[in-house]
């Protein structure tokens, strides 16, 4: 998994300015193909990943969950024994208690852990479909570009007696792949929003699901309190 993501994450930071740059240089938009291939591969195995991953996350989860609300269940029942004076129930609730507990907190580490795994690998897969959303589209206006000059050339070399059509050829060819490059720039302007704006989600997320946790402690005391008073 780790040497997967790491090519994953060459793929991410890979500057596509440096990719369009090439091909230029070389009249071809293979280096373009290939990164789109290798793009496109690693984007379908990160789907799959992060599909297992996330089903980790559920299992762990209600595991989680399960033993959590057992323990919660048997902390009450064991009040309840002391109360009625059967110690030696009481004490082999409690060892079980602490067995569930134990279970719970490493069911709870486990499912944090592939949680944060599964939201990075999410964040990875956004960032990856944006670069290869954005390097497809470049790829056609390249193909343009590359025709255009293409033409300009022969024309050049037919028509030698205008002697200002090479330079205004070249005016308009650096004009766009200085488009070429400002759109470039945007996209990865609005990628960088994007994967933020999803980070500050997953943030408030499990912010909200911690103090709705606290409350429902707080509220479980309580409860338990006021039986104890009626008893």
């Amino acid at each position: 998994m780790p040497s997967f993501l790491s090519k994953v994450r060459t793929l991410i930071n890979a500057n596509l300015h440096s990719i369009i740059d090439n091909a230029l240089e070389a009249n071809s938009v293979k280096v373009m193909d290939e990164y789109i291939r290798q793009a496109e591969k690693n984007l379908e195995a990160l789907e799959d990943s992060a599909a297992t991953v996330g089903g980790t996350v559920r299992t762990l989860k209600r595991k989680y969950e399960e033993f959590a609300g057992a323990a919660e269940k048997l902390d009450r029942d064991i009040d309840t024994l002391i109360l009625r004076g059967k110690n030696d129930l009481a004490g082999a609730a409690q060892s079980e208690l602490n067995t569930k507990q134990e279970l719970a907190q490493e069911y709870y580490e486990q499912w944090q852990q592939q949680e944060e795994q599964y939201q990075m690998m999410l964040k990875m897969r956004l960032q990856l479909e944006g670069k290869l959303t954005t390097i497809k589209q470049e790829r056609e206006q390249l193909i343009a570009l590359m025709e255009l000059a293409e033409a300009k050339q022969v024309a050049t070399k037919t028509i030698k007696s205008l002697d200002g059509l090479a330079t205004t050829n070249d005016v308009q060819i650096n004009s766009m792949a200085d488009k070429i490059r400002g759109r470039l720039d945007r996209e990865d302007a609005r990628l960088e929003m994007a994967t933020r704006n999803l980070a500050d989600d997953v943030e408030q997320a499990i912010g909200d699901t911690e103090v709705e946790r606290q409350l429902e402690e707080r509220r479980q005391r309580l409860l338990g309190n006021s039986e104890g008073d009626s008893a």
